[in-house]
């Protein structure tokens, strides 16, 4: 009985042995390999992931609420402008968060309204010098953090710079053809490093310069957002200041600034956009 028992043993553990063996054998020594993580092409990291443009469009886009913002249907705020030592603009500016109208109310009682069709000058008689410019660069300063996404918009990360002695992280954006007053256009933007809202942007302007873009790149300003303030949940810069720029200095010798005061929402537009009496339209 005792030899019998050592044999049934024997048996058993050399069956497990053998077992083993097998088991081993089948496995593919690459499956001990750990997996590769795939990397897109355009930077983005894992299946689906975003580009590393994207997400740092991302990150300024929600620092800045963007989502909060174009829930509410339009927005208006004061600015007093100086360029120069002399005032350029002072008014109010409404425009819906989409910026698809826009009115100025000027303190001279003149008016611009733009519908995304036409724009109308209020009275017919008042001076439509600068309207294009008033009608669309001040608002898009404005909206900037909301518009970094939109269609026709091309971006490149470059270098860390610093500004004010800080460091930030910038991109530039170009346009793709047939895009806004002219494709030539550039930004070169700054967002703080830390809570990635957007805090400068360097920009050549090539409207009314037959697009002549040496022309324009020989004279490139830069617009910093400071002195933030909470709106409803939403940062907003309510002072802006404007410098002279370059890639080798930065900011150079100031050149204007803007305080905007009594940022409102509004939930319904009514007739804010609707063309006044003794108005006229006007090409721009």
């Amino acid at each position: 009985m005792k030899n019998l028992w050592i044999l049934i043993i024997t048996i058993t553990i050399l069956g497990c042995n053998k077992s083993t063996k097998e088991e081993n054998e089948s496995i593919d020594p690459k499956d001990n390999t750990p997996e590769a993580i795939p990397v897109e092409p355009d930077g983005g990291i894992g299946d689906g992931a975003l580009s590393i443009m994207d997400n740092y469009i991302l990150q300024i886009e929600k620092a800045h609420q963007k989502t909060a913002f174009l829930k509410h249907k339009a927005v208006s705020f004061n600015i007093d402008i100086y360029f120069g030592g002399k005032q350029r603009l002072d008014g109010k500016i409404t425009m819906l968060t989409n910026a698809t109208k826009i009115r100025i109310d000027k303190k001279d009682d003149s008016k611009l309204i733009y519908t995304n069709e036409k724009v109308y000058l209020c009275p017919k008689e008042a001076n439509d010098k600068g309207a294009r410019f008033d009608m669309f660069t001040w608002t898009y300063f404005f909206g900037f953090p909301y518009k970094l996404d939109d269609p026709g918009t091309q971006w490149e990360l470059q270098n860390v710079k610093t500004l004010n002695e800080v460091e930030h992280q910038t991109a530039k954006l170009t346009f793709e053809k047939g895009i806004g007053d002219s494709s030539e256009d550039w930004y070169i933007i700054y967002s703080d490093s830390n809570d990635h809202t957007l805090k400068a942007a360097a920009y050549i302007v090539t409207f009314g310069n037959q697009d002549d873009t040496s022309k324009a790149e020989g004279d490139p300003h830069i617009i910093q957002y400071k002195e933030f303030k909470i709106i409803d949940g939403i940062p907003f810069a309510t002072k802006w200041e404007f410098y002279g720029w370059s890639e080798e200095k930065g900011s150079t010798d100031k050149i204007g600034e803007a305080t905007l005061t009594d940022i409102t929402f509004l939930e319904d537009e009514g007739t804010i956009f609707e063309t006044p009496e003794n108005a006229k339209e006007i090409m721009l």
